[in-house]
């Protein structure tokens, strides 16, 4: 072969660049998955067709009501062979944290998105909170910590089976099972994608990416290889579409040429861009650094939602109410928006939500001998942050000091205890 200069910084550049880009294997996961069973290439269209009917459906056809916040109760499945993947409650917290953050367009950091496509960022009203409620109905933290004699799990499913070093799935028509791990490095993480096997429906993250404190290390030390991959959990595809100038079937986001990585500057323009914007390589679904991504788009917001309406594979989660921790077997809990008829209670009404600085509190009951109510707040991993009593109609609480995330309040008058979920902004 006839030397060629530059031919040979051509030859390397694959390898460079593999070693420089986010480290995603749901697309090269699926294949494999598709190539053992052929019948479930199938199942996989047949969601990817649900997900495009619904997106097409004019709104007053929807299943959900525009808007609505819909809730993902989560299970942490944390797989250590060393203390050091055993990770933090903390590093937990913080990737809730972002998870929520990202997915209300209420990330710090989206005032580095270009002006020209922050107009299209999305709050998709998908919220995340550590399950409460385990499959038998008993209380739990949503976290399950076991050790494995693995010492690294590949993307081939072992750490989603016990009888593989790893841990069974939770139901995954109420939970989104999350298995936090040592992936060896080059791989950050991987997702299944509506239409897979049940037993290995969820997400995989390596230990070391998982969160933005304690033990993760830079580039990907912003908690966004989960964002990334929930991404792909809720129908979302690569924004390049895996395919050189491929299509995300998403209309808002600009096609390009291939994936991004590190932090380009702006603008990337590529062959295929549409204008001189060029790529929107600052979109969680790019393999730009945790720090240079910052935004889900509108359009891609249609698509997460379109997978929990009437019929399609997330609709369960509409009636998954393993958040809320009073439900736990054996408690005496009535929900505010189904109070038993023999109950002697009229109402209560907690507001706004979101909420900002304040929160009201009305309350009416029939109960004349019960005057002192009591209210207890809740975060996401069920610790009680804030009690207190009242014992008028109406009263107004700050909760100016409460972090951003879901809130539980708790009011109890009596044998009667009310629950409601609010977020706080």
């Amino acid at each position: 072969m006839k030397f060629i200069p530059g031919l040979v910084l051509l030859l390397l550049l694959p390898t460079i660049v593999a070693n420089a880009q986010r480290r995603c294997g749901t697309a090269n996961y699926i294949q494999q998955l598709i190539k053992a069973d052929a019948g479930l290439g199938n199942s996989i269209n047949k969601a990817e067709a649900q997900i495009k009917a619904v997106t097409s459906k004019a709104p007053g056809e929807r299943d959900i009501v525009a808007d609505e916040i819909i809730y993902v109760p989560v299970v942490i499945h944390v797989l250590y062979n060393t203390g050091v993947q055993n990770i933090s409650l903390a590093q937990i917290q913080s990737q809730l944290t972002v998870l929520n953050d990202d997915y209300s367009n209420l990330n710090a950091d989206k005032v580095n998105t270009p002006a020209v496509f922050s107009a299209f960022a999305a709050d998709t009203k998908i919220r995340f909170c550590l399950a409460q409620v385990d499959p038998q109905g008993k209380r739990t933290s949503g976290i399950v910590r076991k050790y494995t004699g693995t010492q690294v799990f590949s993307p081939e499913d072992a750490m989603k089976y016990t009888a593989q070093g790893g841990d069974d799935a939770w139901d995954c028509k109420r939970y989104l099972n999350i298995w936090v791990c040592d992936m060896g490095g080059r791989t950050l993480g991987y997702s299944s994608v509506p239409g897979g096997p049940a037993a290995t429906d969820g997400v995989v993250v390596a230990y070391d990416v998982f969160g933005s404190t304690g033990n993760v290390r830079s580039p990907y030390d912003k908690g966004r290889t989960a964002t990334h991959e929930t991404g792909h959990w809720l129908g979302l595809k690569h924004v390049w579409g895996d395919a050189v100038c491929g299509s995300d079937e998403v209309d808002d986001t600009p096609t390009q040429q291939y994936y991004n990585y590190g932090c380009p500057s702006f603008p990337h323009v590529s062959n295929c861009s549409p204008d001189g914007n060029g790529d929107m390589f600052m979109n969680f679904m790019d393999f730009a650094n945790d720090a240079c991504m910052s935004l889900f788009t509108n359009g891609q917001k249609a698509r997460m939602r379109a997978l929990f309406e009437k019929d399609n594979i997330r609709n369960s989660f509409l009636t998954s109410f393993a958040c809320d921790s009073t439900l736990v077997q054996a408690s005496p809990v009535i929900s505010v928006d189904t109070v038993a008829a023999a109950k002697p209670v009229v109402g209560v009404n907690i507001y706004p939500n979101p909420m900002q600085s304040n929160v009201t509190i009305e309350y009416a009951s029939t109960l004349k001998s019960v005057t002192l109510k009591t209210i207890n707040i809740y975060n996401v991993s069920g610790s009680k942050v804030y009690t207190a009593t009242f014992n008028s109609a109406k009263t107004t609480i700050s909760v100016a000091t409460l972090a951003k995330g879901i809130y539980i309040f708790s009011v109890e008058e009596g044998a009667n205890r009310f629950t409601k979920k609010l977020i706080k902004q």
